[in-house]
């Protein structure tokens, strides 16, 4: 893609330029350490979660070291397409003149056992995945007035990844690690899509994608009511920081998707390190079969008769 998105200061050196962002999931994990670097580069947050006790944790955990950020709560559960649609009406109406940029963060990680969203898609797929694919559907107008960004979350996970052909959207024989290698492969597939089909369609929104690398809880800064304590010994963190990093350092390709100024619609960012495991963000590569446009064709019907949402990009030409 050759258009620049519309999105303009980052959180690494936009002083002055204030924006407004649109979190899922921003109450835990990257999440959380995304809203908390946007709002410490004075942009306006809007934790879009289902759990209102972890909203509010995570407000005021974000306030203790950003005191006079700029935060708002909206209830979204990505399980629930009923929810998704009710949340981007009330998007709209808290945010009258548009957002800057919608990171879909939000993610089930390792269902141990087979479970499916409230429509009756497998959880991994349905809410990774289809789930964001509606949310964003239906949040496109309020991109448009700012000619903003929408970040798709990616993953190393997509490189082990094959969708079934015949079933984009199903688990066939369970297997969580499996399925959600395939639910990260889904979210890449839409999200570089969407790119082409914006750009076709003439639209000023930009589809990027990024991911977090290899990132865990325990290697970040600690956060009392966002995550467990540590139970960890100094020298386990030091040996895994060489191949992993903290959360707080995986929100940072994230946050300059999102936020930052010549990132371009279509790109991929992560990780600049070994295998993309740990390192500074730049834009990194993809695995063929993300870009693959049949197959992000097949997906993007199979997501659009499953979430009842369309999007509606011929008007925009």
């Amino acid at each position: 893609m050759s258009a620049d998105a519309g999105a303009g200061a980052g959180a690494e050196g936009g002083a002055g330029v204030r924006r407004t962002v649109v979190l899922t999931g921003a109450s835990a994990g990257l999440g959380y350490h995304a809203a908390e670097q946007l709002a410490a580069a004075g942009h306006r947050v809007v934790l879009a979660t289902r759990d209102t006790t972890r909203a509010a944790a995570a407000e005021r955990s974000i306030r203790r070291s950003v005191h006079d950020a700029d935060l708002a709560f909206l209830h979204l559960d990505l399980a629930d397409l009923d929810s998704v649609r009710t949340a981007a009406d009330e998007l709209a109406q808290l945010e009258p003149d548009g957002v800057d940029a919608i990171v879909n963060n939000a993610g089930v990680v390792g269902a141990a056992e087979q479970r499916t969203t409230r429509q009756g898609t497998e959880l991994q797929i349905g809410t990774n995945h289809l789930g964001h694919f509606a949310w964003t559907a239906l949040t496109l107008p309020v991109l448009e007035q700012r000619a903003g960004r929408v970040v798709h979350l990616g993953s190393i996970a997509h490189r082990w990844a094959r969708l079934d052909r015949s079933d984009p959207l199903g688990a066939g024989r369970y297997s969580s690690h499996r399925q959600y290698g395939r639910s990260k492969l889904a979210v890449m597939l839409f999200g570089f899509e969407l790119a082409e089909r914006l750009a076709d369609a003439g639209s000023p929104v930009s589809s990027v994608v990024a991911h977090p690398g290899l990132s865990l809880d325990m290697l970040g800064p600690e956060r009392p009511d966002i995550a467990p304590s540590r139970s960890e010994p100094a020298w386990t963190r030091a040996g895994q920081r060489l191949y992993a990093q903290g959360k707080d350092a995986g929100a940072e390709p994230l946050v300059h998707a999102a936020v930052a100024p010549g990132v371009r619609s279509g790109e991929y960012w992560g990780p600049s390190g070994w295998m993309q495991l740990r390192g500074r963000a730049a834009v990194v590569r993809a695995e063929p079969r993300a870009h693959d446009r049949t197959e992000a064709a097949r997906l993007w019907t199979a997501s659009e008769r499953a979430s009842g949402v369309a999007f509606a990009l011929d008007a925009l030409v």
